[in-house]
């Protein structure tokens, strides 16, 4: 039996791909990347652990093919502009676990009365589910102070779980006073045991230099850690370190590898990065088809860049045939998110009525609003 955890870290400042200067008429400078791991409910903080995975999840990585071509049925997904969701690898419960299955099944009260029997007789992992239980409030209103009295009771007992649960509850100052050097500590202990999102958390606090030394170097070690176990975030940031040379070796080609991998588990924004990469041939051989097939999956996952992108190459026919009207929609998703590009609306202006009309309606269809 384990509980279900999802945690988050706040953003490291990662740089953004730098362009070569022979593609700038085509794909202008990034804007800032979305970086690695946000809160919610509230950007900026890690989360509460949550019952269920959100995007991506490592436990069950999409290993899907990439569509073919520019579909205009094709719907992207909505998100917003930065957060891309980090969640812990799910720990497999023990063979006829009847609190874990009933957990499982939605059967909270259930699942808290089975755990509470097995954490007052003394197991740690009983204590972890009931105190994200309480975290959660499932079945049972919300019980911060209880959660983390099991939480504590759990991690004296050495579970990783419940280390990494209240190391996020100490950095996120979650009914206490924020304590980055206590959760620096319990992220090491859960991360020595083998938790990859301790151990990216871990590497996020040295990068930031938050609760323990700045060290890009020690934030490598970590993140390598975590990388090593298909932590999405954990795979984009060692890259992005890989690419600038930043605490390891500088080298395109490892940074490559490691962003190919982060999109295997759809990691967003390490696709976003490493299209960039591919079709301008850094780090691996130059292939502007394929480039345009991660720009799309990408933008099909609602990523603003993606879609600008996307824009940009069906517009100028580099990597998928022309095509005005697709670009021009691509271009109003993400200016509807907040990526203005005066390119694209020059030529969005220049285009027939109708043809506005037609990629007009495209958007409205993405969005479930019927033609415009």
């Amino acid at each position: 039996m384990r509980s279900r955890a999802r945690r988050f870290l706040a953003p490291a400042v990662l740089p953004a791909a730098p362009l070569a200067a022979a593609l700038l008429w085509l794909l202008p400078a990034s804007p800032a990347v979305a970086q690695a791991a946000v809160a919610q409910p509230a950007p900026s903080k890690p989360a509460q652990s949550q019952p269920a995975p959100t995007l991506p999840a490592p436990a069950a990585p999409s290993h899907g093919s990439v569509p073919s071509a520019p579909a205009a049925a094709a719907r992207p997904r909505k998100v917003t502009t930065s957060p891309v969701a980090v969640t812990t690898n799910p720990v497999a419960a023990s063979a006829g676990d009847a609190a874990y299955g009933a957990y499982q099944q939605g059967h909270y009260a259930t699942a808290l009365r089975l755990g509470l029997a097995r954490a007052e007789a003394n197991d740690p992992v009983a204590m972890t589910l009931v105190a994200e239980i309480y975290a959660q409030g499932l079945g049972v209103p919300q019980d911060t102070a209880r959660a983390r009295g099991w939480y504590e009771k759990a991690a004296s007992l050495g579970n990783a779980d419940a280390q990494f649960a209240l190391g996020v509850m100490k950095l996120q100052g979650n009914g206490e006073a924020q304590d980055e050097v206590g959760a620096s500590q319990l992220f090491l202990a859960s991360a020595q045991q083998g938790n990859p999102a301790a151990a990216y958390n871990l590497g996020m606090l040295y990068l930031q230099g938050n609760g323990v030394p700045r060290e890009a170097e020690a934030a490598a070690e970590w993140f390598r850690r975590a990388a090593r176990k298909d932590q999405p975030d954990a795979l984009y940031a060692l890259a992005i370190l890989y690419r600038e040379g930043n605490g390891v070796r500088q080298d395109p080609a490892e940074a490559a590898r490691l962003l190919e991998r982060a999109v295997m588990v759809d990691h967003t924004v390490a696709t976003v990065e490493y299209a960039i990469m591919v079709f301008n041939g850094v780090g691996v051989p130059k292939d502007e088809a394929k480039a345009a097939q991660l720009f799309r999956k990408a933008a099909l996952a609602g990523n603003p860049i993606a879609q600008n992108r996307l824009a940009r190459i069906l517009s100028a026919g580099r990597g998928m045939p022309k095509d005005t009207i697709a670009a021009a929609a691509w271009y109003l998703a993400a200016k509807g998110s907040g990526l203005d590009d005066p390119l694209l609306q020059k030529m969005y202006d220049e285009m027939s009525p109708a043809d506005r009309a037609a990629a007009e309606n495209m958007v409205a269809d993405w969005r479930g609003q019927g033609p415009a």
